[in-house]
């Protein structure tokens, strides 16, 4: 297990003096739409400043690290989720390329309301100067997991690292992934194992394979699972765009647009339906290594039954999931899944594939399907498309919730 070995459940056990949030992700990503590990960072910035424990944020920049206090916090969150207008891209921000403009907008937000800056080399010194002993760092987003973080946290006396892992999909799946990618991510997770107090889990399942990849590298540290919250989002038909929702029964998926998702599926089922079918829309980004899916989308005509859609708002996206007939989920592997979870939130069916996280997750309240059975897939969507809506609708679901999620989190870091 990495760090206090002797002293460690003592520490853990005792509320920490202060916690130190990571938020080098959704700076980073701030202008893109949020996805599930995004709002995961999001719901933490929101809890932590609303706990009784002092908290920090902490931020990785092109030049160095930024320290944000509560106040800084709350206002930086602002700005991230619409609540305050983000300040003017300032110059350093102006120069980083590929960024998103609202992105641009955040650096500089972060860097106008930190409390203390450092180049790379001075984070330690920084840490020390402005944070207690007994310091918790939290590190949510998959982001910022270097050697040099960990190492300026833990020579903060009697700190504790705890570390959120949504899954380990690029060690499982490399076939899914950027070149270069499940190499990068391996390094990683070999950090966290080596440093981290505490691992937090979505799902008992994501913990498994954790743990099991880890113990090949030698001791895997404590873990716990919290199952993610889900936020109500009111649908909104009033913010989409012309042409939506479609007219008659219709599909939809959510998520962005990479091989692990399996919309070839879903593009191979309706093109054999044909001119009849139910129209199929698919919502999200373009990912990566998926040029043949890609190609396939552009190829649509206008009046084919499969239409692709991106950049909705979340009551947008919302109003859509409501109406539709199905939320369509088949992917080869999942770390979670909250689509599926803020669909049957909505009243909506979920149909997925047959993975144990999704049966943790969703239970019973989903059809499971393998991610390979063309056919009853195929005659699932023709069977649910032509059930009347008012008879198809999922009743009396609760979806996990976020107070429950942090009751468990916040316990032992």
């Amino acid at each position: 297990m990495g760090g206090n070995e002797p002293e460690l459940d003592g520490v853990l056990n005792s509320p920490p003096s202060s916690r130190l949030l990571d938020i080098t992700r959704v700076l980073r990503r701030a202008g893109r739409v949020w996805t599930g590990v995004d709002r995961v960072e999001l719901a933490y910035i929101g809890a932590l400043v609303a706990d009784t424990v002092p908290v920090w944020g902490l931020a990785r920049t092109p030049l160095g690290y930024v320290l944000l206090d509560r106040a800084g916090l709350i206002a930086f969150h602002a700005r991230l989720t619409g609540a305050a207008p983000h300040t003017p891209p300032d110059l350093l921000a102006r120069l980083q390329r590929g960024w998103h403009p609202r992105a641009r907008a955040a650096l500089t937000d972060a860097r106008k309301l930190a409390v203390a800056r450092c180049l790379p080399q001075g984070l330690a010194r920084m840490l020390r100067r402005n944070l207690p002993a007994g310091t918790a760092y939290l590190n949510i987003g998959h982001s910022n997991l270097s050697e040099r973080v960990f190492a300026a946290v833990r020579g903060l006396p009697r700190s504790r690292i705890s570390v959120f892992v949504h899954d380990i999909i690029p060690l499982e799946y490399p076939q899914y992934q950027r070149v270069g990618t499940a190499e990068a991510f391996a390094r990683k997770m070999q950090r966290v194992r080596r440093f981290a107090d505490l691992i937090l889990y979505n799902s008992a399942d994501t913990q498994a394979r954790t743990e099991r990849a880890m113990a090949a590298w030698g001791e895997v540290p404590r873990g716990i699972v919290a199952h993610l919250g889900t936020v109500p989002v009111a649908p909104d038909a009033a913010q989409l765009p012309c042409g939506l929702p479609p007219e008659g029964p219709y599909f939809v998926t959510v998520g962005t647009i990479e091989p692990r998702k399996n919309h070839a599926l879903l593009l191979d089922i309706w093109a054999r339906m044909g001119p009849d079918a139910p129209v199929l829309l698919i919502c999200g980004s373009r990912g990566w290594n998926n040029e043949v899916v890609f190609a396939r989308l552009d190829a649509l005509s206008p009046k084919a039954r499969v239409r692709e859609v991106r950049g909705l708002t979340d009551g947008a996206l919302a109003a859509l999931i409501q109406g539709a007939q199905g939320l369509l989920f088949p992917s080869h592997a999942e770390g979670f899944g909250l689509p599926a979870l803020e669909a049957l939130a909505l009243g909506t069916p979920v149909m997925c594939s047959n993975k144990a996280t999704f049966r943790e997750i969703l239970a019973n309240n989903a059809l499971y399907l393998d991610d390979s059975a063309q056919e009853l897939w195929e005659d699932s969507v023709k069977e649910w498309s032509i059930r009347a809506r008012d008879t198809h609708r999922v009743v009396g679901f609760s979806a996990p919730t976020w107070e429950a999620h942090f009751k468990i989190a916040l316990t032992l870091t």
